[in-house]
């Protein structure tokens, strides 16, 4: 008997993606290499991490599968310690288990738990010097997500969806469906965990699951959820594109003028998608929080290249401020005391 389609539509895109690991200078496949699966103990995570084993021991490589309590949920130790031990029954190499305090620090639960989940994550890819950490995203996922970015009018970096790749971090399967992992899970006997927050209706994107996207697949037909994805993927080549055109611009701005300040001729000449781009970068590097750095900034900054009318200065996040003198705009700490 073949192998089941659902199992086979999981490891594909796994199989591509650990190809792609960089050979090491020493004998054998990819000795010692380890690669980190991040495991939460839902279907998607569990079907990637049993696809990474099958496909991944073939190759020579070490699996080390993470799983991170954010302790939110009562008898999440419990669930944590659970998931271990599947990721060993799984046929892991090394199974690691954390347990984190998610403080928001101004952010909400998801974010708070999605900072936490990252850090973690990352200190465990540098102990066992991991090249690649594996998630387990779908295509579900990355429709929600432009689904959420729609709602919260987010702009194009929202409806570019989830990155394929960043840093060490891999997301093979976001051309797969939620049904597939679910159904590779209970073909190849492995039980799956149902995380109640995405049942929560509290929650937007629990909303966006179980209500909204039924609902545009009921009127719409079948399809949906990939058509969001493609959109995505196509909207990420463009911004990656323009983001790109914006770093080497922004480079070569400061590197002669310097870091914190800009030539308005020279940014005025700018199409206003890179120029908006470029005076974002400049306030990330003066000091502004990402977190808190809003559309309205930009644009407030973009103001003094385009419609000066002698603004005495413009006040950013992370108290910054900046103003235009001299025909150009200074990026600077605001000052302090009564009067700052």
């Amino acid at each position: 008997m073949g192998l089941h389609p659902a199992v086979a539509a999981v490891r594909r895109p796994v199989r591509a993606a650990l190809g792609e690991l960089p050979e090491r200078p020493a004998p054998g496949p990819r000795p010692g290499t380890n690669v980190v699966v991040a495991c939460s103990g839902g279907a998607d995570s569990l079907a990637l991490l049993s696809a990474a084993v099958f496909e991944g021991h073939k190759l020579g490589l070490r699996i080390v599968g993470a799983t991170v309590d954010h302790g939110l949920q009562e008898g999440s130790d419990v669930h944590a310690q659970h998931v271990v031990q599947q990721m060993a029954a799984l046929g892991v190499d090394e199974t690691v288990g954390v347990r984190v305090k998610v403080e928001g620090g101004g952010l909400g639960p998801e974010a708070a738990a999605r900072q936490a989940r990252y850090a973690v994550l990352d200190q465990v890819a540098e102990r066992v010097d991991a090249p690649v950490v594996l998630l387990g995203h779908t295509r579900d996922d990355q429709a929600e997500t432009v689904l959420l970015g729609l709602t919260r009018g987010s702009g194009g970096r929202s409806l570019a969806g989830m990155r394929r790749g960043f840093d060490r971090y891999r997301r093979p399967l976001l051309d797969v469906s939620r049904t597939d992992t679910e159904t590779a899970c209970r073909v190849e006997g492995i039980e799956f965990w149902t995380d109640p927050h995405n049942s929560d209706f509290s929650y937007t994107r629990a909303r966006i699951r179980h209500r909204v996207m039924p609902l545009l697949e009921e009127d719409l037909g079948p399809g949906v959820a990939a058509t969001l994805a493609r959109t995505a993927d196509q909207l990420r080549e463009d911004m990656e594109f323009l983001d790109d055109v914006a770093s080497s611009t922004y480079h070569r701005l400061t590197g002669a003028y310097g870091a914190a300040t800009l030539p308005v001729a020279e940014l005025a000449s700018l199409p206003s998608a890179v120029r908006r781009r470029v005076l974002r970068l400049a306030a990330l590097a003066a000091g502004c929080p990402a977190a808190e750095l809003f559309r309205e900034h930009v644009l407030a900054l973009d103001a003094l290249v385009t419609a000066w009318r002698g603004q005495r200065w413009i006040d950013l996040p992370g108290h910054r401020r900046a103003r235009r003198r001299d025909q150009m705009i200074h990026l600077e700490a605001a000052p302090t005391g009564p009067h700052g």
